[in-house]
């Protein structure tokens, strides 16, 4: 939005809007690259005090731009105008620090967090396997796709650092090659603009990532002293406590008589892992998801039958509304839990 407004819109409007403004935003882009990769793969998930030192650099440099954020927005609009357009003279009255520090640092800000994040991640890799002598099964999943984000983010941050030093110091060359044509304006707005692109776009190359049904989580062998204790322990997780009040709002609408109906498509709705919900079947329900499913649709059968339906309908056809692919498959299931076929319990209740 700001390139946009800036440099592609021509409205002053826009550029009075985006001119500096945004820049204490922008020292955001590192801590929240960082927190990010620390929440997705650490044990610690809670922030802590220490870790309000992260936004010391977005509050000075809130602060240091107040001379020109507190002026008139006509008097901010003109000398946005001027500079973009026409001077490119990237010199303002800041305190403390100058215009050029301030963009090129930035992009160096982002940089170190994205070299940060990256020894993070391969630190709590070693803290892992020595912990646990094992990672995750969807390590290598979490992996690639972390560092496709870090590696877009440098590519972003590392074109920003060079287009601004070309502006500031126009006579420096690379390999021989000047800068002004490395890091020209074109060049500058089509690699930033095609990363944020394409970081966008990747999303849907990890779809796990992008509907959140990846857990970051290790499995512990079923023999560790951990296990044990956690088996023996009654009392339930308040997590499954929290996700049953979800999963009555979610049942109402009776998604299980669904044919596709699937703990994928379970996850996908309520915006939970995958693994969290086969625990969930596995160690409190004592089932699996294949099997809660049908105890909800043969419950939903019978109350279709005791509504009166099935003298409207044949069996067949009370079958296909509770979710069952097969007349035989229904049959099967209704007398594993019913002890009697469905012909015999619609029999029951006609006489009852």
């Amino acid at each position: 939005m700001v390139y946009f407004g800036l440099h592609y819109s021509k409205i002053e409007f826009w550029e009075g809007i985006c001119f500096v403004h945004f820049l204490p935003l922008s020292f955001l882009l590192g801590p929240a690259l960082f927190f990010y990769v620390k929440h997705t793969v650490s044990e610690d998930k809670h922030l802590h005090r220490w870790d309000l030192l992260h936004l010391v650099p977005a509050i000075f440099t809130g602060i240091a731009t107040l001379p020109f954020t507190t002026l008139p927005f006509a008097t901010k609009t003109a000398i946005a105008h001027e500079i973009v357009n026409i001077t490119e003279d990237y010199n303002l009255d800041f305190q403390w620090v100058t215009f050029e520090q301030i963009l090129e640092g930035r992009s160096i800000h982002l940089l170190l967090y994205c070299v940060a994040s990256i020894i993070y991640f391969l630190w709590n890799k070693n803290h892992l396997m020595k912990k646990y002598g094992s990672l995750p099964s969807n390590h290598r999943l979490i992996q690639k796709w972390i560092f496709s984000l870090i590696f877009l983010q440098m590519v972003i941050a590392g074109n920003s650092l060079g287009h601004m030093l070309t502006i500031y110091a126009h006579n420096y060359s690379i390999l021989g090659i000047p800068s002004n044509v490395i890091f020209s304006e074109s060049r500058f707005f089509a690699i930033c603009g095609g990363g944020f692109f394409v970081q966008n776009f990747i999303l849907f190359l990890f779809p796990k990532i992008l509907y959140g049904n990846v857990s970051y989580e290790v499995e512990l062998n079923a023999g560790t002293i951990l296990q044990e204790i956690k088996s023996s322990l009654p009392k339930r997780s308040s997590s499954f406590y929290t996700f049953e009040k979800e999963l009555e709002g979610y049942l109402g609408s009776h998604p299980f008589v669904k044919k596709d109906f699937s703990l994928s498509q379970m996850s996908f709705d309520l915006k939970m892992p995958e693994r969290f919900l086969s625990n969930y079947f596995n160690k409190e329900m004592q089932k699996t998801f294949g099997e809660w499913k049908n105890d909800l649709r043969i419950e939903y059968a019978c109350q279709l039958i005791e509504e009166g339906n099935a003298k409207k309908i044949t069996i067949e056809a009370i079958s296909t509304d509770a979710g069952f692919v097969s007349r035989s498959k229904f049959i099967d299931a209704f007398k594993a839990r019913k002890g009697v076929t469905p012909s015999a319990y619609i029999k029951e209740k006609a006489e009852a």
